[in-house]
């Protein structure tokens, strides 16, 4: 299950990322119906696996609040990541790389599970 839910992280992160260099070079091509349907299928899987993780490994048994800061960034880079598909200019790449921060600050917290690894 975890090599699944870490391939479905590699497929979403790189289709966002794909979807805003398309936003960029050709955001027609957003329009498209598989480009437009396949994120929210990705992302779909993406929590499904993450909550069969969740109850796999027994985690909310002991200390879940690493469970919760990982919720709470996926939150944000959701917003982060709808500003990126819909901003021009210098906002547009702030939230992209807010959203890639997220992600990043998403996985060293899986890999840790610790919310406040960098103290």
């Amino acid at each position: 299950m975890k090599t699944l839910h870490l391939l479905i992280i590699l497929l979403s992160v790189s289709g966002f990322i794909g979807r805003v260099a398309l936003s960029e070079l050709k955001p027609e091509m957003l329009a498209v119906k598989w480009i437009s349907v396949s994120p929210h299928i990705l992302n779909a899987l993406l929590l499904l696996t993450g909550f069969i993780l969740v109850f796999q490994g027994d985690w909310l048994a002991g200390d879940y609040g690493w469970i919760v800061a990982k919720i709470v960034a996926l939150v944000v880079y959701i917003g982060l990541g709808l500003m990126a598909l819909k901003q021009q200019g210098t906002a547009k790449w702030a939230a992209f790389a807010g959203a890639l921060l997220c992600v990043a600050y998403i996985g060293m917290v899986a890999v840790k599970k610790d919310a406040w690894f960098f103290l």
